[in-house]
């Protein structure tokens, strides 16, 4: 199970022109309901049992972007909207009806422009210019979407020394690069991916069995974050955080993709679980406050084994597969569990995306060795890995 923290103001931009949108940059101005149409991807689907203190989202109801903008966006509940609307209609003040729609704090986002915004403004001013035009001239969507992708392929060509390998590259660093600069943390993304003969299996399966692995994948997911939801829902209170409560459970959008980002067969599951948890002071009260992400952080591992155990326990009731350890050719790492039965020049063939991040991470070695007379550190070579991922 990988996680990695999200960031609020636009880092939910992430999450609804990446994760929403399996992966893809290519959706240009439509929603997020017109991308799963015209796509047939499937929709994100809200999960966790801290939507019962919101009263008006449940499991299983699709996720829109608005949705998604307010909750990951500026911390609001994902009605807020509705809810600001609904509360004047009622005849409440504008500060009332605010209110209404809050989660605890805001967000404190950091307003502060990315040297990729900075570098847009110049340029849309030397646009202009260059016309003889005002410096805050309107600038027609074409030209700006045209001077961004220019700015953008220069950056990110002096930051890794070559041109981007194709659009969706550039469009992911773009995003990347784009965001509010913001130290407050929105949430987290958990991606769950089964081992790659599960992939290969469910990708060259009958659709009965397909969808029955896709229901092990989804029973596993369910059984990992009610762990978590167990071991490591808590928030903090008192001064400096110096006492720890329970929370009242999790609020998760989840997003399921069908292939990498290299074209790849490869189930996975992205949970984007929210900061934002309820909690029951001593007074019988229920406040709003922020997760406790350290206690996200210790349980990682084991939450992944639950996934994991539960997936096999799953897939060798519903398909009747077994699972044996094939051994790994790096002696760092710990035996992984495969199908057995399933060949492995399949998963091989399927795993080009590893396959580049592998050989631009030993290129990097290498150089790091050349520079330094030495090898990396085990810190060092992580670094070094997700450097590689990043220029892949």
């Amino acid at each position: 199970m990988g996680l990695h923290k999200l960031t609020a103001g636009d880092g939910y931009e992430y999450l609804t022109r990446q994760v929403a949108a399996a992966d893809s940059t290519e959706r240009g101005a439509s929603s997020l309901a017109d991308y799963y149409s015209e796509k047939g991807e499937s929709p994100g689907r809200w999960a966790g049992a801290g939507l019962a203190g919101l009263g008006s989202v449940a499991a299983g109801q699709q996720v829109s972007e608005a949705q998604m903008k307010a909750l990951f966006g500026e911390g609001l509940h994902p009605n807020a909207d509705l809810m600001f609307e609904l509360a004047l209609a009622q005849g409440a003040s504008q500060a009332d009806a605010a209110r209404s729609a809050k989660l605890g704090r805001a967000f404190k986002i950091d307003s502060g422009a990315t040297a990729y915004r900075v570098a847009c403004a110049e340029a849309f001013v030397a646009h202009n210019l260059a016309r003889g035009q005002k410096w805050n001239a309107a600038i027609d969507d074409a030209d700006r979407a045209r001077i961004r992708t220019d700015v953008g392929s220069k950056m990110f060509a002096k930051e890794y020394g070559r041109a981007p390998a194709d659009e969706r590259e550039l469009s992911g660093w773009v995003a990347k690069v784009g965001r509010q600069k913001s130290s407050a943390v929105a949430g987290f993304d958990l991606t769950f991916t089964p081992v790659k003969s599960v992939s290969a299996l469910w990708a060259v399966a009958p659709r009965e069995v397909a969808e029955q692995i896709e229901a092990a994948h989804e029973s596993a997911i369910a059984a990992a974050v009610t762990y978590l939801e167990k071991h490591a829902c808590f928030t903090r209170v008192g001064t400096g955080g110096v006492a720890q409560v329970d929370g009242n459970g999790l609020i998760a959008a989840q997003f399921t993709h069908r292939d990498s980002r290299a074209g790849d067969p490869n189930l996975h599951t992205h949970v984007a679980i929210s900061n934002k948890v309820a909690a029951t002071m001593p007074d019988g009260t229920t406040k709003w406050l922020a997760l406790d992400g350290a206690a996200l952080y210790r349980n990682n591992v084991p939450a992944s084994e639950v996934y994991n155990t539960v997936l096999e326990a799953q897939l060798r009731e519903r398909v009747g597969v077994r699972f044996t350890e094939r051994a790994s050719t790096d002696r760092s790492k710990r035996r992984v569990r495969e199908i057995d039965g399933m060949d492995e020049r399949l998963a091989e063939r399927w795993s080009s995306r590893s396959a580049a991040i592998r050989l631009r991470t030993a290129e990097l070695a290498r150089a790091f060795q050349a520079d330094h007379g030495r090898e990396p550190t085990a810190i060092e070579a992580i670094s070094l890995a997700q450097q590689a991922t990043l220029e892949t």
